[in-house]
């Protein structure tokens, strides 16, 4: 996932103002408490960071990998 890819991906979900905040300013357990914009400059894959927004805030399986595009079977959007 590129990082263009990623923040499509924000904001179609979260839209663009509050996507933007959410991954500057919220604290993300699965990244080691931290928020997505400092994982994202520690180097963490873009799609590591949106797999934890996705289960942080309660992101429905079938839209990890977009509005349009289906989870594959088994559950894993990666």
């Amino acid at each position: 996932m590129r990082m263009s890819e990623f923040w499509q991906l924000v904001e179609e979900e979260f839209g663009d103002g509050y996507g933007r905040v959410l991954v500057d300013s919220h604290v993300l357990g699965e990244l080691g408490y931290r928020t997505g914009a400092d994982a994202l400059a520690d180097g963490t894959h873009p799609k590591h960071v949106w797999r934890a927004l996705c289960i942080e805030m309660d992101v429905p399986k079938e839209r990890w990998l977009g509005r349009d595009k289906p989870i594959r079977e088994g559950g894993r959007a990666d």
